[in-house]
């Protein structure tokens, strides 16, 4: 790395400082800010994660707004709905949603228990409560229409 000295003056007195080369600078700035940025979106965005039972639970009696998002890896309509829910979820808007990801072809119970027959499917609660229900839509517009009423 190349260091250059500059002199700073100091009551009158010249003191030697060591300062680095300013690409270095720069690019700790650079990086310094992305990461805020991605903590500022994140931040602002619906929180995802697998479904677990007990998490579940905790989240729904605490009256928290829930997406179900049942899928299985070889499903079209789940591989169309992946992306527009995921970029939905990114709205400040569903900031306050949680998304429980439940794979259709391993979690049986979920499926048990959410009383779901197919992949594809969106579950809806808000306030303890299912309030909607879609199976197989891809419409960007129908998706959204469905997860607002989380809110």
């Amino acid at each position: 790395m190349r260091r250059s000295t500059t002199m700073i003056t100091l009551g009158g007195a010249c003191a030697p400082e060591q300062t680095a080369a300013p690409t270095v600078t720069r690019r700790a700035s650079l990086l310094a800010a992305a990461l805020l940025l991605l903590i500022a979106l994140d931040a602002n965005a619906a929180e995802r994660r697998p479904y677990e039972p007990a998490v579940f639970e905790r989240a729904l009696e605490a009256g928290q707004p829930i997406l179900v998002h049942v899928t299985a890896p070889w499903c079209v309509e789940c591989e169309l709905q992946r992306p527009i829910v995921a970029a939905l979820a990114e709205q400040p808007e569903y900031k306050d949603l949680t998304i429980f990801d439940v794979d259709f072809d391993t979690q049986k119970g979920a499926l048990r228990r959410f009383k779901v027959r197919m992949q594809s499917t969106l579950v809806i609660f808000r306030d303890k409560a299912e309030v909607a229900r879609a199976t197989g839509i891809t419409r960007r517009e129908a998706i959204e229409a469905v997860m607002k009423q989380a809110l």
